[in-house]
C-alpha cells in the first residue's frame, strides 16, 4: 500500500491590479463603445465629472478654486496619484470638429449581440453568451472547444461557468440569424439550417444524409447513400438540391442578409498623408474629458480632519472608494490612449510603403508578434488593440485586422503576404474549367508558374479558409 503524505506547496500567482483590469477592458473597446462606457461610469460614480465646456485657463486661475490634487490624500496602500483632468485624445482642431462618421454594413458580431438582447436571460447567462459570440470566427463557426471556453472565460473575463451552461448558451446562439451560426463544423452548420426549414420529404431526407451519412456525402459516394437509405435516384437528387442551396459560411453572408441595417462606424484613428509625411491622430469626437468632482473631494478632506463624527467617517470611507475607482478609471483611459497610439504607430512604421497609397502589393506579411516586439507589449495586448478598431486613410477605411497576415516565400526567396497568395488561388479556381477542375496538385503547379512556392497542404488550408471545395466537389456536368 502506497504511503500517503501531507505536504504544503507554495505557488506564485500574478494578481492583476484594479488599474490593470480597467485598462485591459478599455483597450478592447472601439471609440463608440468607449464613449458609452465613460457615460456609464459618470452615472455610477459621483466623484467623476464631465468637463465638456472650453476652459479659460487664466480666468480659472483667478476666479475658480483649483482642482484638489490626489497627492493631498495620504493612503495606507500608497496608490500612485494621478492628474485629475485628462485630455483623452488631445484637442480637436477645426478640421476634425465636424468629422463625419461612415456608414457600413452591420457587423456580424453586432448583429448577434442585438439578437441576444431580445433573449430572456439573466445577467450571468448573457455574459456567457456574449463571450461565446466574441469567440466566433468571421465565418460564423465556433472552432474552440467548450472546455477551453470555460477556462478562458474564467481567466480573461472573470466569468465562472461550466460546460453545461456554455452548451446551453451555445444552443441559444444557434437559434440566431443567419441560420447555422455557432456550428462547430460544416456538418453541424448544414444540419442547423435544415432543421430550420419547413418540414418536407426532401428536407427530411437531406437532414438524414447530413446527420448520418456525412462522410459518404463529403466523398461523393452517392450510390452508397442511395443503397443504404433505399431511396430512388430522383428522391436523392431532390435532397441534394436542398443541401447545395445551404450556406456553408453563415458569418460571411451577413452583409447580404442585413442590407437594410447599418451602423455608424467611427474610426479610432485618422491618417493623413501630407507632403510625403504621415500624420496620425485619434479624434476625440464625443468622448468626454474627465476630472474629479471637487465637492466630494472637499467632503473627504473635511471628514478626514480631527473631530470627525462617525457618520462623516463612514461617508469618507464611501467617497474614498469612489475616489480610488475614479483614479483607476481616469488613468486606465490614459493608458488606453497611449497603448493604442503606440500600437498604431508601430503598424504604420511596419507597413509604411503600403500606407503611402494603399497598394496591396506593398502590404508586408505581419503577425501580432511583430508588433508586440516593436512596442514591447504582450501579444494579447496587441490582439485587444487590433480587435474592432478602424483607421481612416486617404484611400479608405479599414479594420486594423486587415493589415495582419502571415507570409510565405516566392521562388525568388522574397516573403509575400498570404493575402496575395489567397487572391491568386481564388483567381485560378474562378477561371478553371468546371468540367475538369484543378486538383490541389495542379494548383501547386499553377501557383509555381506564377512565382509562388506553396506546398500542397498549404493549398488545402487556403481552400478551406476561402470555402473552396475539393476538385471533385467543384466538378459540373
Amino acid at each position: 500500500m502506497a504511503k500517503q503524505t501531507l505536504g504544503l506547496e507554495l505557488k506564485q500567482q500574478q494578481k492583476l491590479s484594479p488599474l490593470q483590469i480597467q485598462t485591459i477592458k478599455l483597450i478592447e473597446l472601439p471609440v463608440q463603445e468607449l464613449e458609452q462606457r465613460i457615460r456609464k461610469e459618470l452615472e455610477d460614480n459621483p466623484v467623476l465629472d464631465e468637463d465638456t465646456a472650453p476652459r479659460d485657463e487664466s480666468r480659472e486661475a483667478e476666479d475658480q478654486p483649483k482642482d484638489i490634487s490626489l497627492d493631498e490624500y495620504k493612503e495606507e496602500d500608497q496608490i500612485p496619484s494621478y492628474k485629475l483632468r485628462v485630455n483623452n485624445y488631445g484637442k480637436d482642431d477645426d478640421s476634425r470638429s465636424q468629422f463625419s462618421t461612415f456608414s457600413v454594413k452591420e457587423s456580424f458580431t453586432q448583429s448577434l449581440m442585438d439578437q441576444l438582447g431580445y433573449k430572456n436571460l439573466d445577467e450571468h447567462e448573457r455574459a456567457v453568451a456574449a463571450f461565446i459570440i466574441g469567440s466566433l470566427e468571421s465565418n460564423g463557426y465556433l472552432r474552440r472547444s467548450i472546455d477551453n471556453l470555460v477556462d478562458d472565460m474564467a481567466f480573461r473575463a472573470n466569468i465562472e461557468t461550466d460546460e453545461e451552461e456554455v452548451q446551453r448558451m451555445l444552443k441559444v446562439i444557434q437559434e440566431f440569424e443567419p441560420v447555422g451560426v455557432g456550428a462547430r463544423d460544416l456538418q453541424e452548420c448544414l444540419a442547423l439550417q435544415l432543421k430550420n426549414k419547413k418540414p418536407s420529404p426532401a428536407n427530411q431526407l437531406a437532414l438524414t444524409i447530413v446527420e448520418k451519412y456525412f462522410e459518404e456525402f463529403k466523398n461523393r459516394h452517392f450510390s452508397k447513400i442511395i443503397s443504404k437509405l433505399g431511396v430512388t435516384e430522383d428522391e436523392f437528387k431532390a435532397a441534394m438540391v436542398k443541401i447545395t442551396k445551404l450556406n456553408p459560411s453563415p458569418g460571411g453572408q451577413i452583409d447580404d442578409s442585413y442590407t437594410d441595417q447599418a451602423q455608424q462606424i467611427v474610426p479610432d484613428f485618422v491618417l493623413d498623408y501630407v507632403n510625403g509625411n504621415m500624420e496620425l491622430s485619434m479624434p476625440r469626437f464625443s468622448v468626454p474629458e474627465l476630472r474629479i468632482n471637487k465637492k466630494y473631494a472637499d467632503m473627504l478632506m473635511e471628514a478626514a480632519g480631527s473631530g470627525s463624527t462617525r457618520e462623516q467617517k463612514e461617508a469618507a470611507t464611501f467617497v474614498k472608494k469612489k475616489m480610488d475607482s475614479a483614479k483607476w478609471f481616469v488613468e486606465a483611459i490614459k493608458q488606453r490612449h497611449n497603448t493604442l497610439e503606440s500600437t498604431m504607430k508601430a503598424i504604420l512604421d511596419y507597413q509604411h510603403d503600403y500606407f503611402v497609397d494603399g497598394d496591396e502589393s506593398c502590404l508586408k506579411p505581419m503577425v501580432l508578434k511583430d508588433i508586440a516586439e516593436k512596442t514591447g507589449f504582450d501579444i494579447s495586448t496587441i490582439s485587444r488593440v487590433v480587435n474592432s478598431k478602424y483607421i481612416e486613410t486617404h484611400f479608405g477605411i479599414f479594420p486594423l485586422k486587415y493589415f495582419f497576415s502571415e507570409g510565405l516565400e516566392n521562388k525568388d526567396g522574397e516573403e509575400v503576404s498570404t493575402r496575395e497568395l489567397k487572391k491568386v488561388l481564388k483567381e485560378l479556381v474562378d477561371n478553371e474549367d468546371t468540367r475538369n477542375p484543378l486538383t490541389d496538385d495542379q494548383l501547386v503547379v499553377e501557383m509555381e508558374k506564377r512565382g509562388y512556392k506553396v506546398a500542397r497542404r498549404t493549398i488545402a488550408k487556403y481552400r478551406d479558409i476561402l470555402n473552396i471545395p475539393k476538385a471533385r466537389l467543384r466538378k459540373t456536368l
